[in-house]
């Protein structure tokens, strides 16, 4: 991350769909339109708009958009249409990091692409060094025009090289921690544990979000983090939004919030919750992979300047 090249209007980005098929235009082409806006030159990936059961095609053709974007020496940066799911099969597919059968460029055989999404896109971005791409956590084409302005002009910001703002959520106490960052779908994240796709986390501020799980689902996932002894090394826990996961009021059970305190508090280290990123809802960019800082005392996520601590 420390020899970053930072985006700037008239660079060439591409549209991939690697996770779920594109189910409408309407939201999609408002975030082409803010790209488009902001003087990015845009490219529709052959195929990016096929459609196989719930996918955006075949696996195949899944990573042939990908190989070709980063294969594609004019392209700066990659824009994923949609979440979803999907992407975990393509690095199963491609053999990601496998450097003598990977249908994948090798990282070191071309420059470093941007690539921006979330929720299913998660996959790829914990597996950004095997890919070589510099990953933002942020909102997905067919997202990103229902975002508020300070929400997109912090994505440009990231991308174009400028601070970013500390983010405020609740801090449940615990002191300050830093460490690299990873945000992530929990799902996601939690389907790429003992894989050879789950990055090594010591040291790591997590930032989970997620949306339509049950707290029992969640619950059953933090569990499986614990007795794996997936926490270990990791120094702080940022959380986003958890959309859809409550229950009825005719049903017994937790409220998400009782799961996410019970099986996260007593973990000894810093963790700041209710933070503006994730489903339905504001969805702040996160950069994957830099230093970042949280302030369990304040409630603060800091992105880079831990100056603000």
């Amino acid at each position: 991350m420390i020899n970053m090249k930072w985006l700037q209007p008239g660079d060439l980005l591409r549209v991939i769909a690697p996770s779920g098929a594109l189910r409408e235009l309407t939201n999609f082409e408002r975030g082409l339109e803010i790209w488009k806006s902001r003087g990015y030159r845009i490219e529709l990936t052959p195929g990016f708009a096929d459609r196989t059961g719930y996918l955006a095609g075949s696996d195949e053709n899944r990573v042939r958009q990908l190989a070709d974007a980063l294969s594609d020496p004019d392209c700066r940066g990659i824009l994923c249409a949609r979440g979803g799911v999907g992407s975990t099969r393509l690095l199963e597919k491609a053999k990601v990091g496998d450097r003598a059968n990977s249908q994948f460029p090798t990282p070191d055989s071309h420059a470093p692409k941007w690539l921006i999404g979330f929720s299913d896109i998660t996959a790829l971005l914990w597996n950004d060094d095997k890919l070589g791409i510099w990953g933002v956590h942020g909102p997905l084409l067919t997202t990103l025009g229902a975002e508020p302005d300070w929400s997109v002009d912090r994505l440009f910001d990231y991308i174009e090289g400028r601070p970013l703002p500390s983010l405020q959520g609740k801090g449940w106490g615990g002191g300050q921690a830093s460490g690299r960052l990873f945000p992530a779908n929990l799902t996601v994240a939690s389907h790429l544990l003992g894989t050879p796709y789950q990055p090594d986390l010591t040291g790591a501020i997590l930032a989970f979000e997620d949306v339509s799980e049950a707290p029992y689902r969640v619950d059953r996932m933090l569990t499986m983090w614990r007795m794996a002894g997936a926490f270990a090394g990791v120094r702080g826990i940022a959380l986003g939004r958890f959309s859809r996961c409550e229950v009825g009021p005719d049903s017994i059970s937790f409220s998400i919030d009782q799961v996410l305190r019970d099986r996260l508090g007593d973990l000894n280290i810093p963790i700041v919750s209710d933070l503006p990123f994730g489903h339905e809802g504001v969805n702040a960019a996160l950069p994957m992979g830099i230093e970042a800082s949280i302030d369990a005392e304040s409630g603060l996520l800091i992105c880079g300047d831990t100056s603000q601590l």
